[in-house]
C-alpha cells in the first residue's frame, strides 16, 4: 500500500533516575514512626480504602497495611472507594479491584463493596455531602491513593487522598454530587469544603500517598495524619507534577495514540499531556491539532470515557467500547462530551491519513508527527522527520537509530515496534 506519510525516527527521553524504593518497608517504617498501632483497639475493625487504576504498588502496599493493622490487634478489610465506576454497584467495584489484583486472597483481607452512602452534613453550597457507610461505621479509616495532577482541572489539590475521600468514597451518589457543583464552584473549593465535612464523620487513621516518577515506579511514600492531609497534600502534589513526562513538543499537527483507557488516565488519556482539557478548563501541554487513538486497553473494561478528546479512531476501538459503563461515568462526571465518538475507519492507516490531511501541513515533509503507546508511556516516542531539527537541539532527548518509513502494512494496519514490546 502506497500512502502520503513522512518517515519516522525513533527517539528517547532522559529521564532522571530516582533510587529504588521498597514500598513495603517504607509504609512500614512511616507507620512506626507515627506510633499508629497504638491507636488501633483490640478488635477495631479498620476499613482501608483504595481502587485508584494505575498505581503501581497498590497491592505490596495493602498487603502491608493489612499486616500492620493485624498485627496492633485490629480487622482489617478493604472498601473500594471508586466513585461511578464498575457500573456504580457493589459487584462491578469488587470486580475492579479483582481486575487490579486486589482480593481477599492477594491482600490477606475481606472486600466489602457496597454502594450505600450516608451524608456527612450539609456544604455551604447548600448540598448534602455523601459518603461510603463502610467507612463511616468502621472502627477506624485508612485511605491509600497516588497523589497526581488531575486531568480536568487545576488546583492546590487535584488528584490524591482529598479526591479520593470526596468523590471515591462518596460512591456513586457523592461523586455525582461533587461533579455537578464543581461545574459551578469549581473543584478546588467543592474538594475543600466537603473533605472537611466528611473528616468530621471518619475516624480517619491516617492517608498513605504515593509519588511515582517517569517511569511509572513508586518514587516517594508519605503517611498523614487526618489533620496533615489538607495541609500537606499540596506540596505533594507540587513534587508529582515535577516528574510527570510530557511531550517535548511544544506544537504537533498530528498525534498517534496506539491506546487509551482507565489505567492509563481517570480520562483515557491524559489531558495535561494532549494539551485538551475538558468542560472549559484552560488546557496546559503541547497545542495538538488532531488526535488518533487506536485502542481501548482490557483494563478499562468497555469504560471508554476521555473519546471525545479523540479526532478519530478504528472501528476496532469502538467495538470495545461498552457504552452504558461509559454513559455513568461521563454524566457522573458532568462531561456528556468526554462521551462523543470520534470519525472511525476499519484501517489504522486511514485515521492517521485524515489527520494529516485536516491538520494544515502543507506535504508528508511538513507534517509535525509525534507517536506514543499512551500517555503514561512517554519515555519512547516515533517523530515525524519535521521534528528532528527540534529534537536533536533539545539535551533532553535522545535520537535512535536512523529514520525509517511509516511502518503500515498490506491491510492497513500499523505495526510499530516498540522498546517495551522488545524488552518484554
Amino acid at each position: 500500500m502506497t500512502v502520503s506519510l513522512p518517515d519516522l525516527v525513533r527517539i528517547r527521553q532522559r529521564f532522571p533516575t530516582h533510587p529504588a524504593v521498597d514500598v513495603a518497608a517504607a509504609v512500614a517504617e512511616r507507620w512506626q514512626s507515627l506510633d499508629l498501632s497504638t491507636s488501633i483497639a483490640p478488635d477495631a475493625r479498620v476499613a482501608i480504602a483504595a481502587g485508584s487504576r494505575g498505581v503501581r504498588d497498590l497491592v505490596p502496599a495493602l498487603q502491608t497495611l493489612v499486616t500492620l493493622v493485624r498485627q496492633a490487634g485490629g480487622a482489617p478489610f478493604v472498601v473500594p472507594t471508586m466513585g461511578s465506576h464498575g457500573g456504580a454497584t457493589g459487584a462491578g467495584q469488587r470486580e475492579m479491584l479483582a481486575a487490579l489484583g486486589v482480593s481477599e486472597e492477594t491482600v490477606g483481607a475481606p472486600v466489602v463493596s457496597s454502594m450505600d452512602v450516608v451524608t456527612a452534613g450539609t456544604s455551604r453550597f447548600a448540598a448534602p455531602v455523601w459518603v461510603a457507610r463502610d467507612l463511616v461505621e468502621a472502627d477506624a479509616v485508612i485511605v491509600l491513593n497516588r497523589v497526581k495532577p488531575h486531568t480536568d482541572f487545576h488546583g492546590p489539590i487535584e488528584s490524591g487522598l482529598v479526591k479520593m475521600l470526596v468523590i471515591g468514597a462518596g460512591k456513586h451518589r457523592g461523586a455525582a454530587e461533587t461533579h455537578r457543583l464543581a461545574l459551578r464552584h469549581g473543584f478546588p473549593a467543592v474538594l475543600e469544603e466537603h473533605v472537611r465535612l466528611i473528616l468530621s464523620q471518619l475516624r480517619l487513621l491516617c492517608g498513605v500517598a504515593l509519588i511515582e516518577e517517569q517511569h511509572e515506579r513508586t518514587a516517594e511514600v508519605h503517611l498523614l495524619t487526618a489533620s496533615d492531609i489538607i495541609v500537606r497534600e499540596p506540596a505533594l502534589l507540587a513534587r508529582a507534577r515535577s516528574l510527570m513526562p510530557t511531550i517535548p513538543f511544544p506544537a504537533v499537527d498530528c498525534l498517534v495514540v496506539d491506546e487509551m483507557g482507565k489505567e492509563i488516565s481517570g480520562t483515557g488519556m491524559d489531558t495535561k499531556v494532549i494539551g485538551r482539557l475538558e468542560a472549559g478548563g484552560e488546557a496546559t501541554g503541547p497545542r495538538v491539532t488532531r488526535i488518533v487513538v487506536r485502542d481501548l486497553t482490557a483494563a478499562s473494561h468497555g469504560n471508554a470515557i476521555g473519546i471525545g478528546a479523540a479526532d478519530f479512531t478504528t472501528n476496532r476501538l469502538l467495538a470495545a467500547v461498552d457504552r452504558r459503563v461509559t454513559a455513568i461515568n461521563c454524566i457522573t462526571s458532568t462531561a456528556p462530551e468526554s462521551g462523543r465518538l470520534p470519525i472511525a475507519f476499519e484501517h489504522d492507516v486511514d485515521a492517521v491519513l485524515a489527520a494529516s490531511a485536516t491538520c494544515g501541513a502543507a506535504s508528508p515533509e511538513d507534517l509535525c508527527l509525534v507517536w506514543i503507546r499512551s500517555t503514561l508511556h512517554l519515555e519512547e516516542l516515533m517523530i515525524s522527520t519535521a521534528l528532528l531539527e527540534q529534537a536533536c537541539s533539545d539535551v533532553g532527548l535522545e535520537i535512535v537509530g536512523e529514520p525509517f518509513p511509516f511502518p503500515v502494512g498490506r491491510d492497513g494496519s500499523l505495526a510499530p515496534v516498540w522498546g517495551w514490546q522488545k524488552d518484554g
